[in-house]
């Protein structure tokens, strides 16, 4: 299992936001709310994923719910760790 924050510094990382992430929290919108997440954004975190957490993420399990919230976003990785 992660933690919300591993999950932040992912986002962060690598969409360079710096400090701003520490201001996110579960409920934090992604898609459509953060400026710099465009679909290369979701490319690179998928791809952080994948190489921090050794799991791969298959083309259909990739939607806009899993990206809808910092929140969707961690339980869509627990789950990938547990499963």
């Amino acid at each position: 299992m992660i933690t919300l924050d591993e999950v932040k510094q992912i986002v962060g990382d690598a969409l360079q936001l710096g400090s701003r992430v520490d201001e996110y929290d579960e409920s934090t919108p992604l898609l459509g709310s953060i400026p710099e997440f465009d679909s290369m954004a979701v490319v690179m975190v998928i791809t952080a994923i994948e190489e921090s957490y050794d799991i791969t993420v298959e083309d259909d399990e990739i939607s806009a719910e899993v990206f809808e919230t910092i929140g969707a976003l961690h339980r869509f990785i627990n789950y990938k760790l547990t499963a």
